[in-house]
């Protein structure tokens, strides 16, 4: 394994960071949810920019340090695209992409490497690799071409804008669907307008005189039970048996915000 020097490789990692937070165009999954990367590299401070970055973009990112790690994680967590290290300290990326090609013929990998080389390209495209990048690198250069591997792969495709997410919840305003973690959500329509009053809102607190006057369109007096029972209604479809998604505030209201944030 070479090591790359990190004053090189991410120096400006931190300007070059925040230029490549504001996405022209906010990339999700056909179902709305965020778009999984998986990230496989050794060198952690390195990894560690990357992935932020892409978290930036609203991306769920998993990183890994080894081979045989990362075909664990694709296996568990089948994500949308992978940036694969050629460098890695138990085999080669040739030999993960390989393996990992057995099992996820489609997912887009982008090479990530030190070596240089026009022949270590080509190894890299004709082994299956849908495109590659040397170090040092540019953080937005990284993020446009998964946005362009994302988009032509048809993993990933603009937001629409009728869909609200928040973490794995996803509501359509359109169709009125909601599921959490691609599970179809059955709701009322009270629970619906609930649901989508609070998605409108994420990680905001609402009281319970907004959400009456949201959601039943009359003013606060006596009638704060009503909301505390339809939240109980929605906590018992959407949070029960997950990590919670929705809060109370005491004495304050009540916030949505994604589980892993809770």
């Amino acid at each position: 394994m070479t090591t790359t020097p990190i004053a090189t490789t991410a120096s400006a990692a931190p300007h070059a960071a925040a230029k490549a937070t504001a996405p022209a165009a906010d990339l999700a999954r056909p179902d709305g949810s965020p778009v999984r990367v998986l990230v496989v590299d050794d060198e952690t401070p390195l990894a560690d920019l990357l992935s932020m970055a892409l978290r930036y973009e609203g991306w769920q990112v998993r990183t890994e340090g080894d081979g045989a790690s990362a075909l664990r994680a694709a296996r568990e967590s089948r994500p949308d695209a992978v940036v694969l290290d050629v460098m890695l300290p138990d085999m080669d990326g040739l030999e993960v992409l390989a393996r990992l090609r057995r099992e996820t013929p489609d997912v887009p990998v982008l090479f990530l490497t030190a070596k240089d080389a026009v022949e270590d390209r080509i190894a890299g495209l004709t082994a299956g690799g849908d495109d590659y990048v040397t170090k040092p690198f540019s953080l937005e250069e990284v993020v446009a071409r998964l946005r362009g591997l994302l988009r032509r792969s048809g993993a990933a495709a603009v937001r629409n804008e009728s869909l609200l997410t928040v973490g794995d919840l996803v509501l359509n305003e359109d169709s009125h669907e909601v599921s959490r973690g691609g599970v179809g959500i059955h709701l009322t329509a009270t629970e619906f307008e609930l649901l989508r009053y609070l998605m409108r809102n994420p990680r905001r607190v609402l009281s319970k005189a907004q959400i009456l006057d949201r959601v039943w369109s009359y003013d606060f007096g006596g009638q704060a039970n009503v909301v505390e029972l339809y939240i109980s209604y929605l906590r018992r479809k959407i949070d029960v048996g997950r990590p919670p998604m929705i809060h109370t505030r005491r004495g304050a209201g009540y916030l949505i915000k994604p589980a892993e944030a809770a």
